[in-house]
């Protein structure tokens, strides 16, 4: 099944509260005939949007092949939420990598904060600051108390701020979780306006951005002298390198690649504008996300309304009823919210891999692929996108660091790790519900 086409309807934005007050973005046009470029880039989300504009500013003819519109994937619908680090706390990267790479990833997902709200400002998207994360168990809160003390310490990273239980309630007014932290460093903002603000970048740089332009086959150069030859649905694209920013739309591009990034489902739901009410879940503007398998994630947008993301799906088709698949986590945390209308309600496909760290590879001699960003792709994506164009233009250091990382093949391959995955989250949100 093609997750391009599954739940989405060809060259639209999903119905989020994002697309409905959208910066306004004419269309570009679809890749036709035969072409020629430097680069292609597949996929114009965070990643691929980095890759190609940091190629055009240094000069390199590019065209970035998108099968909807910019944005239109996980980049444009997701929680909006800039994190810290990377999706493996430290202690468990030193355990994987080894001390020495374990700062170099911390540094690198720090350049990643930089680069992303350069882009913003550059784009003209706010930024607001601080995430909260929310424990439901005292043993989560002494571990991140612990991992307080160790980033400051041993990474210089001294942002971050335990709240006992009265002060976490202070700022997140739910009786749903024992006590929490705040990251003053990490941020929120707007993701598909940030999305369209890159893509006006990226074209103002003279990358050629197509839309509507469906790749579904690459012919690899494999000797030297040859090109490779990127094939869309009503022409073909000629070129010397070819950058993977599909995530979990990579469909049948890669099997080496779909072997270890797993595409899954995440909803997320809007309510109108909560006027006073806003205090009533937040106190601060500011992100929150808590500590489940299927994690729940939310914050307040500047008219005052909560974007509430959450609730598991083992399906590659989304649930007929977004609505009330998000409403129940969103009541268990605030059920004082009962009588408050849900306007807005999408789902968004992104990608996981089996040790949740991204998967960069190189499927072939001139060919980068990066994805499987595992909920933490806002500023991660962006940096992949920076450090595959650097590959390409022979300052591969940042990339190789990341493609050094263990990337394991989930169990049965490209071709079984589904049902073995929805086995798997079965079992974990059995465990959410039952408050392991």
């Amino acid at each position: 099944m093609n997750l391009l086409f599954s739940n989405d309807r060809l060259g639209e934005y999903p119905p989020s509260l994002y697309a409905a007050n959208r910066d306004p973005l004419p269309g570009f046009p679809q890749q036709r005939g035969e072409e020629r470029a430097d680069v292609v880039v597949i996929g114009a989300g965070y990643t691929g949007l980095s890759a190609a504009l940091h190629l055009a500013e240094a000069g390199r003819d590019v065209m970035l092949l998108e099968a909807h519109r910019v944005g239109f994937g996980a980049s444009g619908r997701n929680g909006g939420q800039l994190g810290s680090g990377q999706r493996l706390e430290v202690d468990e990267l030193e355990k994987l990598a080894g001390i020495e790479t374990a700062h170099r990833l911390w540094d690198m997902a720090e350049e990643a904060k930089r680069l992303t709200r350069d882009l913003a400002t550059r784009s003209g998207v706010p930024v607001a600051d601080g995430i909260a994360h929310a424990f439901r168990k005292s043993a989560e809160f002494d571990h991140a108390c612990a991992m307080i003390d160790k980033l400051s310490r041993d990474y210089g990273y001294d942002r971050i701020e335990a709240l006992d239980r009265d002060a976490f309630r202070a700022l997140v007014p739910s009786q749903a979780y024992i006590a929490g932290e705040l990251d003053h460093g990490a941020g929120h903002l707007n993701p598909l306006d940030l999305a369209i603000g890159m893509a006006r970048l990226t074209d103002a740089a003279g990358a050629r951005i197509r839309e509507l332009s469906h790749v579904h086959h690459i012919r690899h150069a494999r000797r030297a002298g040859e090109k490779t030859v990127v094939q869309t649905d009503k022409g073909s694209v000629t070129c010397d390198h070819v950058i993977l920013a599909t995530n979990g739309y990579l469909g049948n591009l890669d099997t080496h690649v779909a072997a270890r990034v797993m595409p899954i489902n995440n909803f997320i739901v809007a309510t109108e504008p909560l006027g006073a009410r806003a205090a009533e879940v937040l106190t601060r503007d500011i992100g929150v996300h808590d500590t489940k398998f299927v994690v729940n994630y939310w914050r307040l947008d500047p008219e005052g309304r909560l974007i509430f993301g959450g609730g598991e799906n083992v399906s590659y088709r989304f649930p007929a009823d977004i609505f009330s698949k998000v409403r129940k986590p969103l009541l268990q945390i605030y059920p004082g919210l009962a009588d408050v209308k849900l306007t807005h309600a999408w789902g968004g496909t992104l990608a996981i891999t089996m040790n949740r760290m991204p998967c960069f590879a190189r499927p072939a001699p001139n060919c980068l692929s990066a994805s499987g960003y595992s909920g933490h792709g806002l500023a991660l994506a962006t940096l992949a996108g920076k450090l595959m164009a650097q590959a390409v233009l022979g300052q591969g250091a940042g990339f190789d660091t990341m493609a050094a990382l263990p990337s394991p093949a989930f169990p049965g391959g490209a071709a079984l790790r589904w049902p073995l995955l929805v086995a798997g989250m079965s079992w974990y949100s059995l465990r959410d519900r039952l408050g392991f």
